[in-house]
């Protein structure tokens, strides 16, 4: 396991992998899939590796599917950092926790709960006591009924070592400057908002200097290509790509709710992956809106 001080310093600035979770006929975890994904993922650069997530469907898996994708990750990643999805209720989540630790994971992305809304202290509650249940670093995801405000944050950060990251899916930046202004280096900052790459440049105005990417799994030349422009300030670099490549992906991508995971998984799938369907409640993309995500990506590695 990489100490959660050193896996925050790992992922401050390269850009974070999401891989998609490819299912068999008879709608199992495909482990060999999965792994040959990663192997050829393997030779373009990122900071780690976040397997189970929401490009992942983890909110489709079971507690013991997500350990077994970890452990296939584990196999393969070499000494790629392994963080993996954890969420659901807190029992549940502290569990899961514990059983990704004890199957080689470096670290955890912390989903929202499930349905309940709940007051600040009570989501600073279930946050502490995953942080207490693992030796392994915890990224805080903002979103849904898990958004913590700065002060709550702050507090968890100064109880929690292990908490080293906060990460953002909800789109509000000023709550995102107010968090980076006020912590500072404590933690490490990554932008989560589905096809980052699209929110990337105003993140970075309110110091969010990285991102994880969900095109990476089918188009890694191009997604590495992003971010090597956005870490280098070449906006004009970034808004071609955007023009010529991200646009055109998100005009597939919200033709349907859930595609923003659905495409992923087909692209990954045009490459010559096995991926399976997506789990209901997802939609796989029609014959005709994979045709047009192929005729995208056909002269993009």
């Amino acid at each position: 396991m990489i100490a959660p001080n050193d896996l925050r310093e790992t992922i401050r600035h390269g850009l974070l992998s999401f891989p998609v979770t490819p299912f068999d006929d008879q709608d199992n975890f495909a482990k060999k899939p999965f792994q040959s994904h990663l192997e050829w993922l393997s030779a373009y650069k990122v900071a780690g590796l976040i397997v189970a997530g929401g490009t992942g469907e983890m909110f489709s898996l079971s507690p013991s599917e997500i350990v077994n994708v970890v452990k296939a990750a584990r196999e393969v990643s070499g000494d790629a950092p392994v963080i993996a999805g954890c969420g659901y209720g807190v029992r549940m989540a502290c569990d899961l926790a514990r059983d990704i630790e004890a199957a080689g994971g470096d670290g955890i992305l912390l989903l929202p709960h499930y349905l309940a809304e709940g007051p600040q202290d009570g989501v600073a509650n279930r946050i502490r006591a995953v942080c207490k249940a693992t030796n392994m670093g915890v990224i805080v995801y903002n979103r849904g009924a898990s958004r913590v405000s700065v002060e709550t944050l702050a507090q968890l950060a100064d109880e929690c070592p292990n908490l080293i990251g906060f990460k953002d899916g909800a789109g509000d930046i000023d709550t995102v400057r107010r968090v980076t202004v006020t912590m500072g280096d404590r933690l490490s900052y990554i932008g989560g908002m589905p096809t980052h790459e699209l929110f990337a440049q105003a993140y970075r105005g309110a110091g969010m200097p990285t991102y994880s990417s969900a095109v990476f799994n089918f188009v890694p030349e191009t997604a590495l290509e992003f971010h090597a422009a956005f870490m280098a300030g070449d906006d004009a670099k970034c808004e071609k790509l955007l023009t010529d490549f991200y646009y055109p992906f998100a005009k597939i991508r919200d033709r349907k709710s859930g595609y923003a995971v659905s495409a992923i998984k087909a692209g990954v799938a045009l490459r010559g992956f096995a991926t399976g369907h997506v789990r209901a409640p997802l939609t796989d993309l029609t014959e005709e809106e994979r045709a047009m995500l192929l005729d995208l990506i056909k002269d993009r590695n």
